[in-house]
């Protein structure tokens, strides 16, 4: 599927701008069909990565919660781990 598009929210430190503009961008690649836009199609694309990106970013900021926040590194190890029994 979409393997840039990860959660976002509760991790410590929080996602980057790059983090957050991949996601956006794996999400209109998939909406859209297109990994490269033809020259047409090419600014609707791009426009619509950065509101999406935008969007996101306002999404993140503003959510709030109790719980503590995630540690990436095992956040990721958990993520091997599962791809391992899966694809063993």
């Amino acid at each position: 599927m979409c393997r840039n598009i990860r959660t976002l929210f509760n991790f410590e430190p929080p996602a980057t701008e790059e983090e957050i503009r991949a996601s956006a961008l794996q999400f209109v690649r998939k909406l859209s069909g297109f990994t490269n836009p033809s020259r047409a199609n090419e600014a609707a694309f791009q426009s619509a990565v950065e509101e999406v990106t935008d969007a996101a970013r306002r999404l993140v900021s503003s959510l709030e919660t109790a719980a503590p926040s995630r540690n990436r590194e095992v956040e990721a190890q958990k993520a091997r781990e599962r791809a391992k029994a899966r694809y063993a």
